[in-house]
């Protein structure tokens, strides 16, 4: 739910021209823009104060774990369990997503030791595409005998980067932690078989986000509106649908697949006209619901996160040899594409 609140002082200060009023915002206008309905975040009270419009996360001692290692820990023991088998077994943790709380030591090590997992990990961003990123990353260590099984992490505290006084922006994401965990065929008992793994990046600066540690560096730009998320929205459209939509195509022509025969598409969860878009130039007619699943009614935006969650809470039905398509894209612009079919 999407809840507008106004401070007296402020309305006040608006009258009186002192102050001046922020371009308003709207249910309707939210849900045709973007499709979103609702999301979770981590916290609700900051972003509704609006002397505050963030979410207040307070600063943890290093004896703690980080909150972002805390959801991936969780995420990642929900996997381990229905996995079934020993984190003995698990020769590397991954943790692919788009904000890092911070440079070093990485989240993901922090997971691995949380979780008393061998080996080695190591974190990697690639904005809304980490999750494709990762798994691709994760079977191409396994195809080469680095490792057994790979647990990937995906914590997204999206709301952390939001600028919750620019309307085109601040209703779009949420907070999610998701896990996978990918292993050699010949362990596998069911699951999925992933058929091919690719992946796309062309530099684009119609999504970014310039916070980092070098803007101390240039205090005159820390309050700058691009340290926190910022997005050419038409722009984006404009680029992204054909160059995802062709790179679907392609690689299912590659593996000799017919897109029009997969049961099941999971694209990233960024906006509904977007997914719409791309499933009708793969499928080549408007999809079902059943073909081509939105979550982001419900959990907004995920950033890496939204694949994940659309594959997980839909999967279910699918019969052996049944075929589907994980996809994610993004900021880069970056795009992953993995088929994948039941065991």
């Amino acid at each position: 739910m999407f809840v507008a609140r106004h401070n007296a002082a402020h309305a006040e200060a608006i009258a009186a021209g002192e102050m001046e009023a922020l371009t308003g915002s709207s249910v309707e206008f939210i849900e045709k823009a973007s499709g979103i309905k609702a999301r979770y975040v981590v916290d609700k009270a900051g972003i509704l104060d609006p002397d505050v419009m963030r979410p207040n996360i307070p600063e943890r001692s290093n004896d703690e774990p980080s909150i972002l290692a805390e959801i991936a820990i969780e995420a990642a023991r929900q996997a381990i369990a229905a996995w079934g088998k020993p984190v003995d077994r698990i020769d590397a943790v991954l943790c692919a997503a788009s904000n890092m709380q911070r440079a070093y030591p990485a989240m993901a090590i922090e997971v691995q030791q949380a979780l008393g997992i061998g080996g080695f990990a190591f974190d990697m961003n690639v904005a809304c595409s980490s999750a494709t990123f990762g798994i691709k990353t994760a079977a191409d260590f396994i195809a080469s005998g680095s490792a057994r099984a790979v647990l990937m992490v995906n914590p997204e505290i999206c709301s952390g980067h939001l600028n919750f006084r620019d309307r085109d922006s601040h209703f779009i994401f949420g907070d999610v932690a998701t896990a996978v965990i990918v292993e050699r065929a010949e362990d596998a008992q069911g699951g999925w078989d992933i058929l091919g793994t690719r992946l796309k990046t062309q530099f684009s600066n119609n999504i970014r986000n310039n916070f980092g540690f070098l803007n101390r560096a240039a205090p005159e730009g820390i309050g700058a509106r691009d340290k926190l998320f910022v997005q050419e929205g038409r722009k984006v459209f404009r680029e992204v649908v054909p160059m995802v939509s062709e790179m679907i195509a392609e690689h299912a022509s590659d593996l000799g697949l017919d897109t029009t025969q997969l049961k099941r598409m999971w694209l990233h969860q960024a906006n509904i006209n977007m997914n719409e878009m791309i499933g009708r130039r793969v499928l080549g007619r408007d999809p079902t619901p059943e073909e081509n699943v939105i979550i982001l009614d419900e959990y907004a935006n995920t950033s890496s996160a939204g694949s994940i969650i659309a594959f997980h809470k839909t999967n279910q039905d699918f019969a052996a040899g049944e075929t589907g398509l994980i996809c994610s894209f993004g900021a880069g612009y970056s795009a992953g594409t993995v088929f994948v079919r039941k065991r």
